[in-house]
């Protein structure tokens, strides 16, 4: 692990890439504040996590990273004693996270839950929507108080290595690490989703999506096929992080709407929200 501290004092911000190593654009965003040593108002940490996976371009080298919080000195993996180590380096810090994705090409915001912290930072990040990901974040970094976890773009792009660093400034400008003005929120009001329901693959050996990540999946419409049989959903739903190949042993997520970020307040959605995309396009 990386640990590059700019400024002077105890850092109480963090940003952190290559929690997995197949996922590069967050230790870019990380190398290339390092390489232009800015000016800091506030001392800030950057680090890159899991240097072993980022060298080899796997995503972990013995367990999911993102996955083994809190860890322990003594675990069995590597990734579990990383994750005890960088706890220790990032606790008590506003911590950005940086990861991609083979789901969904535009930036978007993770959160345990939108508590205070989230809501001040995310209408400032260009990002499309915020995900709480309340009950599916055991194990995560997101499950610890502060923590905000980006997928800046299609995993290995050279647009998610920009899109992180453009992001990276974001929130640096946003906690006041940068000086300058953050401005009025970019992206605002932002589309809130809840990850409600997993969508396991059903050890499956060809997957196929039929429709796109944030946009309502109306009941019985067909959303994916396992082996060609198509899977129809049983109730509306909002699919997040939805692809054929992002992970192991699910599909992605069916996600509900649960309102919409207006400044520091989250807004019911409305009937007419409830059947939009993220960016206010009917489905027809």
């Amino acid at each position: 692990m990386r640990v590059e501290t700019l400024g002077e004092g105890e850092p109480e911000v963090a940003v952190v890439g290559a929690i997995h190593g197949d996922e590069p654009c967050g230790a870019t965003a990380v190398e290339a504040v390092l390489e232009t040593d800015p000016e800091v108002e506030r001392p800030v940490k950057l680090v890159v996590a899991n240097e072993a996976a980022l060298e080899r371009g796997v995503r972990y080298v013995e367990a999911d990273l993102n996955r083994a919080f809190p860890g322990s000195r003594d675990a069995d993996t590597h990734e579990g004693r990383l994750a005890h180590e960088l706890l220790a380096e990032i606790r008590g810090s506003e911590v950005l996270s940086l990861h991609s994705t083979r789901s969904y090409a535009a930036p978007f915001a993770l959160v345990n839950g939108l508590d205070g912290h989230a809501r001040s930072i995310c209408p400032y990040l260009s990002v499309e929507a915020v995900v709480e990901t309340a009950q599916y974040s055991e194990g995560r970094l997101i499950a610890y108080p502060d923590v905000i976890e980006l997928e800046c773009g299609l995993q290995r792009s050279a647009t998610a290595a920009e899109n992180a660093k453009t992001l990276v400034r974001e929130f640096l400008l946003a906690t006041g690490v940068l000086p300058g003005d953050a401005g009025p929120p970019r992206h605002h009001p932002l589309s809130v989703f809840r990850l409600d329901q997993r969508i396991p693959k059903g050890g499956a050996e060809t997957y196929e999506i039929f429709v796109e990540n944030f946009e309502r999946v109306a009941e019985g419409e067909r959303f994916a096929a396992t082996d060609g049989d198509p899977l129809a959903a049983d109730r509306p739903f909002y699919p997040v992080l939805l692809s054929a190949d992002g992970y192991e042993e699910v599909l992605g997520y069916a996600g509900e709407l649960v309102g919409r970020l207006d400044g520091d307040e989250v807004l019911a959605p409305t009937g007419e929200e409830r059947s939009s995309t993220t960016d206010g396009r009917q489905r027809t």
